[in-house]
């Protein structure tokens, strides 16, 4: 039996990842820090970074897709904070009943939040 995912995306620099993802309501997953490593966490979200030094952003094409319970509090939070919107992913509810939006880190691994609608 299947329980939970933690997906890995690669990153260029721990500091300003963990400063992006602070950011955006995500704090530490256990207490060890490692150097090429990080474990963040929001709610039941878990996700993983992994030293990546020469990753041409431009090139990167890691995504993740995160369902929530609450997409116009998130995207208002988001706004609010100044977090940028992708540009093709502002939010929409999309011809498959998911209403949803997108934002890039800064290593631009895509991070797409939806919630589903009836």
């Amino acid at each position: 039996m299947l329980t939970k995912i933690h997906p890995k995306l690669p990153m260029r620099n721990l500091s300003n990842t963990k400063d992006f993802y602070f950011k955006i309501g995500f704090e530490n997953c256990g207490v060890v820090d490692y150097e090429e490593y990080l474990m963040l966490k929001k709610d039941d979200i878990e996700i993983h970074f992994f030293l990546f030094e020469n990753l041409n952003p431009n090139e990167n094409y890691g995504m993740v897709y995160i369902r929530t319970g609450d997409i116009d509090g998130l995207y208002k939070n988001f706004t609010e904070s100044k977090i940028e919107i992708h540009r093709n992913g502002k939010l929409e509810m999309k011809p498959w009943g998911i209403r949803e939006f997108s934002i890039l880190d800064p290593d631009y691994n895509l991070l797409t939040f939806g919630e589903h609608r009836d």
